[in-house]
């Protein structure tokens, strides 16, 4: 058995989502065929299936794109060399989305 990857991506899930009172909690629950799926705990209500069963990889795919993310954390070295770049990367063969490869 190979969950602990699944494991982590839901412990990273409810990290993102919030420890205040009322923020959604989420589980995994494994299936006997190895096939996992996430739900969304609803206290004492029964818990919300938030996908059909999936395999380990596509299940840790779908968990870590689920919910809130996480701010991509940005030095003022990387803004200052994205500012420099800025003019630059419009210019540059291949990034505009309008042109045709006639190859």
């Amino acid at each position: 058995m190979r969950s602990t990857r699944a494991t982590s991506a839901v412990e990273r899930l409810n990290n993102r989502a919030g420890t205040e009172p009322g923020a959604p909690r989420y589980s995994m629950v494994r299936t006997s065929s190895e096939l996992f799926y996430l739900v969304q705990n609803a206290g004492a209500a029964a818990p919300v299936k938030l996908c059909e069963p999936m395999a380990l990889d596509d299940f840790a795919q779908f968990v870590n794109a689920y919910g809130p993310q996480k701010p991509r954390r940005v030095s003022k070295l990387d803004v200052a060399f994205e500012k420099q770049l800025g003019p630059r990367a419009a210019k540059a063969p291949g990034n505009n989305p309008q042109e045709e490869n006639n190859d």
